[in-house]
């Protein structure tokens, strides 16, 4: 059984609580797709084996457990430790750790909150949280509000879809797939200019 369909039975058998742990889980590991779990728990809010508040309330647990965990990884990472890696990358610089660390400490809370709603963002928008140690309190609020409106959005789809509520997964996955296309695009064009950059100063 791949880790979808264990989750997904653990959802199905365990109920809201299942529901709670196939969110955190999918915090840590993104490949896992709440697009899935988050919808499904919404159908089997619709047969009555958890209320749809309780489905709510658990997986937006789940997803602040989840985000503590990475939190904490980011946490133990560190600044220090972050620059040091920058500094053996070949095309990073220790003013991009720079600049990326006074971007998040103006915007890390908005960052927070939206970031919980954008697919595979979401996981990894912890990290940075927990390198620059911002400060707990803020960090559980705005997780949580964020992943409230983004699993309550989900699992009210897969309730009112009913045995449909798979049709989620497919426009929330071209979303997701969007969103990659578009980092990666990102990083490409990063990679191109800085190794033009630096063939043209060694030139010099």
């Amino acid at each position: 059984m791949n880790p979808v369909d264990w989750l997904t039975a653990l959802m199905e058998t365990a109920g809201a609580p299942g529901a709670a742990l196939a969110i955190a889980l999918e915090n840590l590991f993104p490949p896992l797709p709440s697009e899935v779990f988050l919808p499904l728990a919404g159908f089997t809010a619709g047969q009555g084996r958890m209320s749809l508040l309780d489905a709510i309330l658990w997986t937006t647990l789940g997803s602040v457990v989840g985000a503590l965990l990475l939190y904490w990884v980011g946490a133990a990472l560190g600044r220090d430790r972050v620059r040091r890696i920058a500094t053996r990358m070949p095309l990073l610089r220790v003013s991009d750790v720079d600049r990326t660390e006074a971007w998040f400490l103006r915007n890390g809370h908005r960052a927070v909150f939206f970031g919980r709603m954008i697919p595979v963002f979401r996981s990894l928008v912890s990290i940075p949280a927990g390198v620059e140690r911002m400060r707990l309190a803020p960090f559980i609020a705005y997780t949580a509000a964020g992943s409230l409106l983004w699993n309550t959005t989900l699992i009210l789809a897969g309730y009112l879809l009913g045995d449909n509520w798979h049709l989620v997964e497919q426009y929330v996955g071209l979303a997701s797939t969007a969103v990659l296309i578009l980092a990666a695009a990102a990083l490409a064009l990063f990679v191109t200019l800085r190794a033009t950059k630096k063939r043209a100063t060694s030139r010099t």
